[in-house]
């Protein structure tokens, strides 16, 4: 009786995982200093602010809303004049179709390779949360100078399991997001920041990933930042320091 009601409740979890890991928002992005492009034949919708440094940033933002809910974070890239790129995922922000792992991977290559016709410099990629395996993606995938991420997982099932008491990594049928996977194509240097009060991506997975990252020969730096939880971590002083600094180093 308990071994079928079990699998009955994985069967649900697994039809009605997308819903739950892409619970995007409505609100439309509108801020006057970026424009709106619709790229390649995947029709990616980005917005796009024209900066004036020699590095550009390809931003990719978490799961938890739209693209109008990130303004702390694309600010540390706008107030230093950084060409940024913001990609807007399909079902949030008023952008139409449905999002899966497969093909948020495909538009954010498709997004990349956009950005490198237009911009002659080096390519940062900059990933929040679920942002962070499109980042980590890319990077795999294409060839950037600088790779920032906030708030990271490993492995995105390994948060389902935790949320769920599935084995969501074994489970056929769902979207697992394993950036493990990816650590040896990776090559750019790596800045990771982490809020200490992070309870929905603790701490110490960042730390795991950063651990990771080091045993496959990667530079990367790792910041717990106190007082940061997973929602306020951009709008915490000193983070848009870290990644100034850190880009002044890396990119010098």
């Amino acid at each position: 009786m308990l071994a079928g009601t079990y699998l009955i409740y994985a069967t649900i979890m697994v039809l009605a995982h997308p819903q739950i890991i892409y619970p995007f928002g409505a609100d439309p992005f509108d801020a006057p200093e970026f424009r709106q492009e619709v790229v390649s034949d995947r029709e990616v919708a980005l917005a796009v602010y024209e900066g004036s440094t020699d590095e550009a940033v390809l931003f990719f933002m978490g799961n938890g809303g739209a693209l109008a809910y990130f303004t702390y974070t694309l600010n540390a890239h706008v107030d230093a004049h950084r060409t940024l790129v913001a990609m807007e995922y399909p079902g949030g922000g008023g952008i139409p179709g449905t999002p899966s792992e497969a093909g948020l991977k495909a538009d954010a290559l498709a997004a990349y390779d956009w950005l490198s016709t237009q911009h002659d410099g080096p390519i940062v990629v900059h990933g929040y949360s679920m942002g962070t395996g499109l980042a980590q993606y890319v990077a795999a995938e294409r060839g950037v100078a600088a790779i920032i991420l906030d708030a990271p997982f490993v492995k995105m099932c390994e948060l389902m399991t935790r949320a769920s008491w599935l084995p969501a990594c074994w489970l056929p049928g769902v979207q697992k997001w394993n950036s493990a996977v990816l650590l040896p194509q990776l090559s750019a240097p790596v800045l990771i920041q982490h809020g200490a009060d992070d309870q929905m991506i603790r701490p110490n997975v960042g730390e795991r990933l950063a651990l990771l990252m080091r045993d496959a020969g990667l530079q990367v730096t790792f910041h717990a930042v106190p007082g940061g939880t997973h929602n306020n971590l951009a709008g915490v002083p000193g983070y848009k320091d870290r990644i100034n600094a850190f880009l002044s180093e890396v990119l010098k």
